[in-house]
Parts: structure tokens; sequence; C-alpha cells
């Protein structure tokens, strides 16, 4: 179950959807500390998106708190899931079985996220999703305990597609990642192009952490598809880009159209080759004055503006939080119920609210 608001504002389509330091002390069993766990990409292809940057978020978001819940610390621990499933799986079942931790909050991809989706189910635990894309978070592997926070490929491929079709673009032609998250995001752009009476003219599909994308750009620009959308993420969409500029698709009227990118991506790849790329977000720091607060205090702690994933940790983590003092408890389903009921209005979200199905629905631009 997906649903999305859709606001427009001219050309902009929005879719509905100082560290905090434990000092060693003795050890107090009646009053233990309450732990978060950040599972995050911290050295490969999606650690500009997460990253250190979302742990620092989490932290942030802890000692704006005030750094204390029920009258007990808050801790943060934090990992790199090094790409890898079973590394996840065998770090969050260890916070869970050894380090008490009850929340966590992770950037990573879609077969890491479901993994940690049935370890959260099993053992009562909240796990907020703020990296991760697949719709199956929400769908036929849904979970009591699991929120689907930032974005998904329902709203990114429907955000992008949607707009352009309307505008006119009606032959598409996608350059995919070939995995998951990348080939369901193609078929969620597909399914909005055909129902809108346009057409997939052909697609090509390219390995996770490619370098070179000159044969796949090549047959997208033979093609002579009005849009050429890339589903893949992170330095994949960077090279993409890049390399789509120096192939000149832009000069011969054919739209760039990335169906996931971040501000890290954009400052990674230069305003020279971004220029005419059209996608969904769902933050932008210069928004209006509460995103520039928010985004000019994380930069103070971190030397970069905020992406929407680390945008959303911080707004996840305050609502989760703000959830366990109202419920006056750590019990995983009396604070589910308190964020399902409680509204999210912040910088990240207006009017944000958790269905009973995990999708935080919120818009998008």
């Amino acid at each position: 179950m997906n649903g999305w608001r859709i606001l427009s504002k001219g050309s902009v389509i929005a879719l509905g959807i100082s560290i905090f330091c434990a000092h060693a002390q003795a050890a107090d069993t009646s009053n233990p500390p309450y732990r978060i766990g950040v599972i995050v990409d911290m050295s490969g292809v999606y650690s500009g998106i997460g990253g250190t940057g979302g742990v620092a978020a989490v932290k942030m978001a802890v000692q704006d708190f005030g750094g204390k819940v029920l009258g007990r610390p808050i801790e943060v621990l934090s990992a790199d899931y090094q790409g890898k499933v079973d590394v996840t799986a065998t770090k969050v079942r260890t916070w869970y079985d050894q380090d008490n931790v009850q929340a966590v909050v992770e950037s990573t991809d879609s077969a890491s996220a479901l993994a940690m989706q049935k370890l959260g189910a099993e053992k009562r635990k909240i796990t907020i999703f703020a990296g991760s894309a697949t719709t199956e978070l929400t769908g036929k592997q849904c979970s009591p305990y699991g929120v689907h926070y930032v974005y998904d490929t329902y709203s990114l491929a429907n955000g992008t597609a949607r707009a352009l079709v309307k505008a006119g673009y009606k032959r598409w032609y996608f350059v995919t990642a070939d995995y998951a998250f990348g080939n369901s995001l193609q078929e969620q752009a597909t399914r909005v192009v055909t129902s809108m009476g346009g057409s997939v003219v052909g697609s090509v599909k390219h390995p996770l952490s490619a370098s070179d994308f000159a044969s796949y750009l090549l047959q997208a620009q033979a093609s002579k598809a009005e849009v050429v959308g890339l589903a893949d993420a992170g330095r994949d969409t960077q090279n993409a880009v890049k390399q789509a500029a120096e192939f000149g698709l832009s000069h011969s009227n054919q739209v760039v159209a990335p169906l996931l990118i971040f501000d890290s991506d954009l400052k990674g790849m230069g305003l020279k080759a971004a220029q005419g790329l059209q996608f969904t977000t769902a933050f932008y720091w210069d928004y209006n004055d509460q995103t520039r607060a928010f985004a000019n205090k994380f930069h103070a702690a971190t030397g970069k503006m905020p992406t929407m994933v680390q945008a959303g940790m911080y707004s996840a983590t305050m609502h989760l939080l703000e959830a366990v003092k109202v419920a006056g408890s750590t019990d995983g389903d009396l604070v589910m119920a308190k964020m399902r009921a409680t509204p999210i209005n912040d910088f990240f979200a207006t009017d944000g609210h958790i269905e009973a199905n995990g999708l935080m629905l919120h818009d998008m631009y």
C-alpha cells in the first residue's frame, strides 16, 4: 500500500511522501542507557548519502533532545555495513542480543534493509529506514515495528516520471543498476510512463560501482529517446551524469533524469554537468527558514550540507525520542503507537504521519 500527496509549484513537483559523548562511569543496571544503533555505508558507493554524516545527524538529534529520555542517558552506537547483508544482520543482532539496543536507524541497501526488517519484527525492536528505497518494506514484508521514513522507489519514480511525461517527454530509455533497487526504480517509472501514454524505447543494465558508462550512454543517445532515466544511485549516478554531459546528451535535446540523486551527488559532479537535470527529492536545505537553520547547524558540525537521508535521520530520531517520552516506556509496541498517532511537523515534514504499514507519508519535491 502506497499513498503520496502530490503538490505543484511552477515546474516543481511535490509528491506525497556536537556529538554525544558517553563518559565512562560505573554500570547502573537500574538506570541503563537507552541505546540507538545507526548502521550506514561509511566507505562504499553510498557513503556520501548517509555515511558518517548520518551518524552525526542522529547524534545531533540526541543532543538537541537533551541527551536523556525517561531519566536514562541516550547512547548512539554506529557501524559500517560494508555493503553486505550478512555483516548487517550480524551487527544488528549483536546490538539487540548483547548491547540492549532499542531502535536502529539505517542508511543501507534494500537487501540489508529487508534483513533488518525481519530482525526488528522478531525482536520487537523499532527500525527506521532512511536510506533504503524498496517498497517491500511497506508491502509484502512490512512490519509493525518498521518505519519507511524518507523515500521509496514508488515516490521517486512517480515524482519524476509523472512530471516529465505531463510536460510532453514521452519516449524513455533507461540506464539501470542491475540489482533489486535499480530494477524496482525502472519498473515503477515504466508503469507511470506507459499509463500516461508514453513508451519505453529501450534499456540497458550496468553493474554496481561501474566507472565507464560510455557504451550505455551511446546506446541511450542512439535510441532517440526524449528522456534518459538513470535508475541507479551514489557514485554510479555521478559518473553517469558526468559522462552524459561529456557525450552531449543535453545538446541532442535529451533530458537526463536521475531517479535518485542527492545534494552530495550534485556537488560531486559539479554544476556544469548537473545543468538541466530533473529529479525528485524529499528535502532541500535552502527551501525555507527551518531547513536553512537545520542545514547551517549540520554544516557547522560536519562541514557539509545535509542530504535528504541525513535530514531524515535527524527528524526520525527526534520523533522516536519524543514518542518514548510521551509513551513513558521503551516498549516497542507502545512507542510505535505514539509514533503513528503523532503528526510530524518540523523542518523535514509538514503534517507527516506514519501509516499502518509503516510508510511515513510526506511531501516530496
